[in-house]
């Protein structure tokens, strides 16, 4: 079945990079029209090789000029080049100028509010959309958080809990994490957006089988800043599995030491675990990344009442590749007309998105409300 019309090209920024060359996979896998972009002409070379053909353009982050020369003639432009507080601005700025859809892959919290507060803005008014945070993390979360909060009015609390088994970070993104688990993050408590609780852990918390009950710790997700913009809730809790935090069998060593580590990147020490990252291999491969499972639980609480939903998968960078790709080519349609910068739920119906990811292998199941 062919893709509907695209009424631009879409461009993949980074896309020599570990995730980018997935992104790139997809869009030709989908049939696309798109160029591949970065700072090296001769590895974005390779990478069009490796996906059957494609346009390349070479466009430097310093360049505001080039990068908005890449984009002016682009539906969309899908940024892949973390971590995203270093990098990522100047495309952001760039397809803000050009009046081109923006879609990023970051998981960093200060990286979304600077998207949401300083460029949102100038998109409403250009009448672009700007979809940060579109990969894996944590665009399903704020789809289930959606739907789990649909018809039951205002919340006293929304929670996401995230477990991932198998899971071996890529390079960049175990660069990112050190980021964001190293503190100066912020929750939406209350009814306002607030400096997080910098305590580590979170106590436990039930998953379905055969995951069962695990225990937790403080997790910076994305959801603090994207689930207020759509649903009534006075607060939101995100946290993450302790065992997910050492990400790579390489340093299986400091799994006893989950919580700890946290209270260390607050330290020196940050910089041996940054030098540590960046000793990791690039990414999993294939295999390993299909063996890889995730589980993201939503629960809904207003008063006596609650209501839960999970969605579940395997491969995250495989799927962060899709959900990227899918966001991209429906900004990329004729007729889309969201503007500004958008939580994943304000941009796509959050129902029709998650569905047309089963496909990759997500599912979503969702509870009927229920009166303690």
């Amino acid at each position: 079945m062919a893709e509907p019309p695209q009424t631009g090209p879409i461009a993949v920024y980074g896309a020599t990079g570990y995730t980018g060359r997935l992104v790139a996979a997809e869009l030709a896998r989908r049939g696309a029209n798109f160029v591949l972009a970065g700072r090296n002409a001769a590895k974005l070379e390779i990478v069009a090789e490796e996906v059957g053909g494609a346009r390349t353009a070479s466009a430097p982050l310093e360049d505001p000029a080039a990068l908005r020369e890449l984009l002016e003639p682009c539906a969309a432009v899908i940024s892949c080049a973390g971590p995203f507080v270093e990098h990522g601005e100047p495309v952001v700025r760039a397809a803000v100028a050009a009046g081109t859809h923006y879609l990023d892959t970051t998981g960093e919290q200060p990286f979304m509010r600077a998207v949401f507060d300083d460029h949102g803005p100038r998109a409403e008014r250009a009448g672009i959309a700007l979809l940060t945070a579109m990969g894996f993390d944590y665009a399903p979360g704020d789809m289930l958080a959606a739907l789990v909060a649909e018809d039951m009015g205002a919340l006293d609390e929304i929670v996401l809990a995230y477990s991932m088994r198998g899971f071996g970070a890529s390079r960049g993104t175990a660069k990112s994490a050190i980021g964001m688990l190293g503190g100066a993050d912020v929750e939406w408590r209350d009814g306002a957006l607030v400096p997080a609780s910098q305590s580590v852990g979170r106590g436990s918390f039930e998953f379905d089988q055969p995951v069962g009950r695990q225990r937790m710790m403080r997790y910076p997700a994305g959801e603090q800043i994207t689930v207020p913009r759509h649903v009534e809730t006075s607060n939101v809790r995100t946290m993450l599995t302790a065992a997910t935090v050492v990400p790579h069998h390489r340093l299986a060593g400091l799994a006893g030491l989950a919580l700890p580590l946290q209270l260390a990147l607050r330290t020196p020490a940050r910089r041996l675990v940054t030098f540590a990252a960046g000793r990791l291999p690039e990414g999993p491969n294939a295999e390993a990344r299909r063996r890889a499972r995730f589980e993201i639980v939503c629960e809904a609480r207003a008063g006596s009442r609650g209501r839960r939903g999970v969605v579940r998968g395997s491969d995250v960078y495989g799927l962060t590749a899709v959900i990227t790709v899918e966001g991209a080519l429906r900004c990329a349609l004729p007729g889309y007309d969201r503007s500004g910068a958008l939580a994943p739920s304000q941009a796509f119906d959050p129902r029709a998105f998650l569905d047309s990811l089963s496909r990759a292998g997500l599912s979503c199941k969702l509870s009927p409300p229920k009166t303690a």
